[in-house]
């Protein structure tokens, strides 16, 4: 007797599910914990960490990332509002920079705000605000190519009519785009914008590149560095798991975003 369609989903869908279980018991199963525990769960090692992981680390990794993102989404409304324009040459601008910036690996940006560009104009870098400050400013360049390609796909989102309402009430391009388009626009990328913070947090990372002091670590070079004063990886355990604790509610959040508006469309 011929089995109804529902019924093959359901086998399927649990057949799935014993698989997936099997491998599962079968990893715990062989897993050397007594080898791993020591060397990645170390409560003692783990002991070590505390408060300077939240107050130190997570605390200027969310700082970093605040700083950023604040920095290239004023770049990147700039950027995206130029490469909108009717005037070419800030299009050219817009574009060479934005393609300059998102395709040049983001360390390889860092570095050279960090170290070339105090050379290049003949200024020491301690002048300038010290290595870490230019890296976070190379970090601001990396993220407002991101955004401004994000932004100006939202302002070009929104319906033409918003323009020609706005205009046959008697309202200015400049004031129509900034009262009444970038609104609407941003009302449209918040999920993206959310996911652009979430990647900024892990690119914060790339800091260690300009140099670091204890005021200044992030969490994975915070981690790195007591990993390798204890011979012992659970500080990077650590680091990872807070990672997740940050990073989870907010692609969770922007996930929700995205239903949200798709529903409302």
């Amino acid at each position: 007797m011929a089995l109804r369609r529902t019924t093959k989903a359901k086998l399927y869908r649990y057949s799935v599910y014993a698989v997936l279980l099997a491998i599962a018991v079968w990893a715990i199963l062989t897993t050397d914990w007594a080898k791993i525990g020591p060397l990645f769960f170390n409560p003692e090692v783990a002991a070590k960490m505390f408060p300077g992981i939240i107050t130190t680390a997570l605390v200027n990794t969310l700082w970093f990332t605040a700083v950023a993102f604040a920095g290239g989404l004023l770049l990147g409304v700039l950027l995206a509002l130029m490469k909108l324009s009717v005037i070419a040459p800030f299009r050219w601008i817009a574009t060479v920079w934005i393609e300059l910036f998102r395709g040049l690996p983001a360390i390889l940006t860092i570095f050279g705000i960090a170290f070339i560009l105090p050379i290049a104009v003949g200024v020491p870098g301690t002048k300038l605000g010290g290595p870490v400050v230019l890296g976070l400013i190379g970090l601001v360049l990396v993220a407002s190519a991101y955004m401004a390609e994000t932004i100006r796909a939202g302002i070009q989102a929104v319906p033409k009519g918003q323009t020609e309402a706005a205009r046959s009430l008697g309202m200015s391009p400049l004031k129509t785009t900034f009262w009444i388009i970038v609104p609407q626009g941003f009302r449209i990328i918040i999920p993206p914008l959310t996911n652009e913070f979430v990647l900024l947090l892990k690119d914060t990372s790339l800091l260690f590149i300009a140099g670091s002091f204890i005021w200044s670590k992030e969490l994975t070079n915070f981690a790195r560095d007591a990993s390798t004063q204890n011979a012992n990886a659970t500080p990077l355990i650590m680091a990872a798991a807070l990672y997740l604790i940050v990073t989870i509610p907010l692609t969770r959040f922007s996930a929700w975003l995205e239903r949200r508006m798709s529903r409302q469309r």
